[in-house]
Order: structure tokens, then sequence, then C-alpha cells
């Protein structure tokens, strides 16, 4: 997705929804993100609008793309979609969308590295946040985990992990209403001194780092622990490391199912953290039901206020410690 985006052309297929309004959650939809697009995000439009009356889709892509959807939905569903076309950047109209308060959030199957910078760009970075990490959620043998960073940051510095660390810390007290999150650096082995200079440096930066919410950190931990989910609530790593652990672990998921035989499987889809804006990524080889998925994560983010919720806990974190 290069080049510039033709005069961008907004179609409304019915009222547009007043920002604000109880209940709604109107989310822009990158029709060209994802290696199977438009096919499979048109797929988890059509299937996140028929399971939510209350979700209003803006698509921003080709015309023969949002029509596909607008087709397949009767005059009612119809009015619950906008479509704004693009031949082009359809991840940046998405998050410009976001920032003038078109639209709610965005979601995208794109390219990472476009999204996180069209996300900087578009809608700020937090205060101390260089590098906005990926949260991903996965499910454990004791209940759910926060892995972070999963794509964005595949070369950070110590940091750069221990603001990730609070990021995470924010998201598992905000999102999961966890109290006194236990934050656990990844690494291969728990022993002092394991791991690479980089995991070798870290944990006494992040043993004496002000967390919030009354977060801990909760030392080293394996790859194990990821699965096992007693060790830690959070867990941090650079997005080399987190993507690979990431696609691994939910593609075991997806053949031998989860750790626990009552285990939910969260989204497959991850927000990113530190901009000013509600924006998820989810897979390149995204499918419909993961789609839909991702669109409604998205929506339950902005009906509970999540990320200003988040980023005020920070606020308040780093006044109460200064």
């Amino acid at each position: 997705m290069t080049g510039r985006v033709v005069p961008e052309q907004w179609r409304s297929s019915g009222a547009t929804v007043p920002r604000g309004e109880p209940g709604t959650a109107r989310i822009a939809v990158d029709l060209l993100g994802g290696d199977h697009a438009p096919d499979v995000v048109v797929d988890g439009a059509l299937r996140a609008c028929q399971a939510d009356p209350s979700l209003h889709l803006t698509l921003v892509g080709p015309a023969d793309a949002a029509d596909a959807v607008l087709a397949a939905l009767g005059p009612a569903d119809r009015r619950r979609i906008t479509t704004s076309l693009a031949t082009a950047e359809t991840v940046r109209s998405g998050v410009r969308a976001v920032a003038d308060g078109s639209v709610d959030a965005v979601v995208s199957a794109g390219d990472t590295a476009i999204t996180v910078l069209a996300a900087a760009r578009e809608l700020g970075r937090w205060t101390g946040v260089r590098r906005p990490p990926l949260a991903a959620v996965l499910p454990t043998a004791a209940g759910r985990l926060v892995l972070l960073d999963v794509g964005s940051t595949v070369d950070p510095d110590a940091d750069t992990l221990t603001v990730h660390a609070r990021l995470g810390a924010a998201y598992a007290s905000v999102v999961h209403g966890i109290a006194e999150p236990r934050v656990g650096l990844l690494t291969i082995g728990v022993e002092p001194g394991k791991g690479d200079r980089l995991r070798r440096a870290l944990p006494p930066l992040l043993a004496a780092l002000p967390l919030p919410g009354g977060a801990r950190y909760a030392g080293l931990v394996e790859g194990n622990d990821v699965v096992a989910g007693t060790a830690a609530d959070v867990v941090v790593t650079d997005g080399f490391t987190g993507n690979v652990l990431l696609k691994g672990l939910e593609t075991a998921y997806a053949t031998a199912g989860p750790p626990a035989p009552d285990s939910e499987m969260p989204p497959r889809a991850a927000l990113l953290l530190g901009v000013g804006g509600t924006v998820v990524v989810c897979h390149g080889a995204a499918t419909g039901p993961d789609l839909a998925a991702g669109i409604g994560f998205a929506a339950e983010l902005h009906r509970r206020a999540s990320v200003a919720a988040i980023a005020n806990l920070l606020r308040y974190s780093e006044v109460s410690h200064d």
C-alpha cells in the first residue's frame, strides 16, 4: 500500500451516527489490509456487522470491495455502513478518521510497520513513548496473559522495554481488572544472568521501575511460564521474539486446543499501545472470523473507554511517584 491516496470520497448508506451515542461503536475497517484482502476483510466486516446491531462500520478501500459488503446486508443494516473510497494508504485513511473523530477506532490486518507509523503520525504518541508496542492476549492454564511487544519493535533498547512494561501493566489493570499485575521478562532461563545482553541489563531496571496499578516486577520467565500463566500476568519481550511466540502458540492452540479445557480464546488481534486513539492490528493471515473478532475487540475497547483509562492510569502513576 504505497503511493498517494486518490482524493477520498465518502459515501454514506444512511444517517451518520452521532458521536458519543450510547452503545454505538464506529469502527473504520481497512479493506486492503492482509494477505487475503479484500475477500476475508469483507467476510469479517459482514460477520461483525451481523453479530452486533450497535456497530457502525466505515469501510476504507475500493468501491467494489465496499459494495460487496453492502450487497450482502439488508436495508436496515446498510444504514450502519459508511464507505471511504481509497485505492492506496487505506490504513492511514482509517487512522486519520480516528484522529478527526469520524470513527472511534480502526482495525487493519495490513503491514504492521505502516500501521504503526500512520498511528504515530496521525494520532501522536503518549509522553515518554518513543516506540509504541503491540499488546496481545493469550489464554493460559491460569487465565489470561498480556504479551508485548508482538511485532512493532523488533530491536528495542532497555529504555524501550521499561516503557513497554509500564504500558503492559496498565493494560492488564484496566482491561483485565487485575489488581497488582505481575510483570515478567521473557528470557531463556530464570537464573540470574540468563539471556542476551539486553535481558541481562533489564532486571535491575524493571525491579526499580514504578509500575502503574500497583503492579510489581515478578522476575524472569520462560516460554513454559507463558503457557502456565502462574508466574506473571504481563510478559515483556522484543517484537521479534514476541511475534514468533505468539504465532506458534496460536497455531498450537488452534490445533490442539487451549491450555485449559474451558479457556475462551481471546481475539487474534493486538492493541497498539501508546498512541492517541484505538488502533487494533490483526494478523496478515487473518481469516474472516479473525477480522470479525478484531472488529468486535475494537468496539469493546471503545465502549469501555479502555485506551483513555490506560493513559489516565499511567499519568496518575507518574504524578504519584514524582
